[in-house]
């Protein structure tokens, strides 16, 4: 994908190829100074075998979308950490209460 600047954006205009020779992919950046931009890098990212191909596909994103993201980020984060909070509580409630209704019944039993 080739860049063309427009009006400080840039314009994606054809495939471009990453050092590995594969189509490089688009992806986003999460990371808490670059949240939501969006870049070309090599198709392997992640792997052993993967190019450093990199390159910004968005300009600089405003430092309020930026707090914006992160936030919005943070809250997700939070609300999965509930989630998994929640439902190891309800694991151990249901073990506790398997656990009570045995020894009641091996009590009832002798």
């Amino acid at each position: 994908m080739a860049m063309e600047n427009v009006d400080g954006y840039a314009q994606i205009t054809e495939q471009t190829m990453c050092m590995c020779g594969k189509n490089a992919a688009m992806k986003t950046s999460w990371t808490k100074n670059n949240s939501g931009r969006r870049f070309l890098g090599c198709s392997f990212y992640g792997r052993l075998d993967a190019c450093d191909y990199f390159k910004w596909v968005d300009p600089i994103v405003h430092p309020r979308y930026k707090s914006v993201i992160n936030g919005l980020l943070r809250n997700a984060n939070h609300k999965d950490a509930l989630e998994n909070k929640m439902q190891r509580n309800l694991m151990y409630h249901r073990i506790l209460l398997a656990m009570v209704v045995m020894v009641l019944l091996v009590c009832c039993v002798i």
